[in-house]
């Protein structure tokens, strides 16, 4: 929010960002834009002109959390054993994920990479986690942040509706880790 807007744009932004974190947390993703703006008390072209698509929506309440993962990659950067740091954090990405209603469709690539925050800041704290573990030889040198950000997306928009969605998202992420065959 630019602070030389007028002091009522940045209160009905505030207000909007407050009820839309309530309504995403509720309904998800597709939480209703015009039931934001009536619950804010602003019109729907307010809302509309502080966030011009609902991603640009969705990255604002998705926001604090993103920080909070890109600190914890920063974190788990100087951890000895990269393949650990980086599966922790990928851990702590699903759980956010799944307990964050909307917050896997922020992360999603359904656009140009660089119109998308959220994963650009994702991308960029994990990128020396990913190194690390490719150096280890934890991790093949081509896999990129990226695929993985796809592959959390997937199975959290996979198993929202299930009726355990954490502990469903985390066993298809294991198996997604660990592979088809069974360890011998």
């Amino acid at each position: 929010m630019p602070e030389h807007q007028r002091a009522d744009a940045r209160r009905n932004y505030a207000r909007i960002l407050a009820v839309a974190g309530e309504e995403v947390a509720a309904h998800g993703a597709d939480a209703s834009l015009e039931q934001i703006a009536r619950t804010a008390g602003v019109g729907s072209a307010t809302v509309r002109r502080h966030f011009p698509t609902r991603r640009a929506l969705l990255e604002a309440v998705s926001r604090e959390r993103i920080e909070a993962l890109c600190a914890r990659a920063h974190a788990l950067t100087g951890q000895d054993d990269g393949r650990t740091a980086l599966l922790a954090w990928l851990d702590d990405v699903l759980a956010y994920s799944v307990s964050a209603r909307g917050l896997a469709a922020a992360l999603a690539y359904d656009g140009p990479v660089h119109e998308n925050s959220c994963s650009a800041a994702l991308e960029e704290a994990a990128e020396p986690l990913l190194r690390r573990a490719a150096r280890d030889g934890a991790l093949a040198a081509d896999i990129t942040v990226s695929d993985l950000i796809t592959l959390i997306v997937g199975i959290v928009l996979a198993t929202e509706h299930h009726p355990d969605p954490a502990t469903r998202a985390s066993r298809l992420f294991r198996l997604a880790v660990t592979g088809l065959s069974p360890q011998s």
